[in-house]
């Protein structure tokens, strides 16, 4: 084998060059991004995403399709969504003062616009088409912008609040509901912010988008595991504060301060994948059974 045979085509190597550029040039962006994650649990999860992109890229080496023709009219839409992206960003900062979540939003996502267009440019559609999962899940490098944190807070907040009351009511306790919240047996039990369980859900909603590609072939079976993840979260974050509630009324107010309600977060996610998974396993078995079973044929 020659050395020209094992050296990678050129639009590989502008494509890599490419990158390095983009990440140079997004290097401020990028470090503040990892410094932000590192210090706020929500986002604890953003730096795996490359890595779990890559990882999928990796799955799939051996039957990548060969680098094809540009994707001429798709790169020009994502680096000019890019440019707008970057403008809109410094008029902001220009006439307002941007909280630091909306930097790194906006930031982060011209970033990943660019970084689609050149994948548009120099890996051809084939290509792009066959590494569409992995780049496309780079989106969840993005920050929340704070008014849409604000807003997935307050919907998990109040949402979770309607299934704890009705598991109250379900197990006999009497519970008076005000907003967010209960009044209790000799005890009262707001739902804070922090209880909403946003980060537990969006890791779970990751987590069945990685499920779904990696063990589902149909398109309409993947977004059925997906949107189990919007039940399955306020499920188990009511269930959480059903659970909280009860150990504070049968054992003592102190259990607010217990393990079980600041480190009992993993425990209730673990018992959320569960479902999940068995979700996964009938709806795998479901296209199982469809692809073994033989054709019909209709006599004249």
């Amino acid at each position: 084998m020659s050395v020209d045979e094992l050296r990678p085509p050129a639009q590989l190597r502008n494509f890599f060059l490419a990158t390095a550029i983009l990440a140079l040039c997004f290097s401020k962006p990028l470090y503040d991004l990892m410094r932000f994650a590192a210090k706020n649990d929500l986002y604890s999860y953003i730096p795996l995403i490359p890595m779990i992109s890559l990882y999928l890229v990796w799955l799939q080496k051996k039957h990548l399709p060969r680098i094809s023709e540009p994707a001429r009219i798709p790169a020009a839409l994502f680096l000019a969504g890019g440019l707008a992206t970057i403008a809109g960003c410094w008029l902001a900062i220009r006439f307002n003062d941007l909280a630091n979540e909306d930097y790194l939003a906006v930031s982060i996502f011209a970033f990943i616009l660019f970084f689609a267009g050149a994948c548009c440019l120099f890996l051809g559609k084939e290509m792009l088409r066959a590494i569409a999962f992995p780049v496309g899940l780079l989106v969840f490098m993005i920050p929340f912008p704070e008014f849409v944190r604000h807003g997935l807070e307050t919907f998990l907040q109040y949402s979770s609040a309607a299934v704890a009351n009705g598991l109250f009511k379900l197990s006999g306790m009497p519970v008076y509901q005000d907003g967010l919240m209960f009044r209790l047996p000799g005890f009262n039990l707001q739902v804070a912010p922090e209880c909403s369980g946003i980060r537990s859900s969006l890791v779970l909603f990751i987590t069945s988008l990685l499920a779904g590609h990696l063990f589902l072939r149909k398109p309409w079976n993947r977004i059925m595991l997906a949107l189990a993840v919007i039940p399955l979260a306020l499920l188990r974050n009511g269930f959480r504060i059903f659970v909280i509630g009860q150990l504070c009324v049968h054992v003592g107010p102190e259990m607010i301060n217990s393990p079980i309600h600041h480190h009992g977060g993993p425990l209730f996610f673990i018992l959320s994948l569960m479902p999940l998974f068995l979700l996964l396993i009938f709806l795998r078995k479901s296209e199982r059974v469809i692809k073994k079973t033989p054709p019909q044929t209709s006599k004249i």
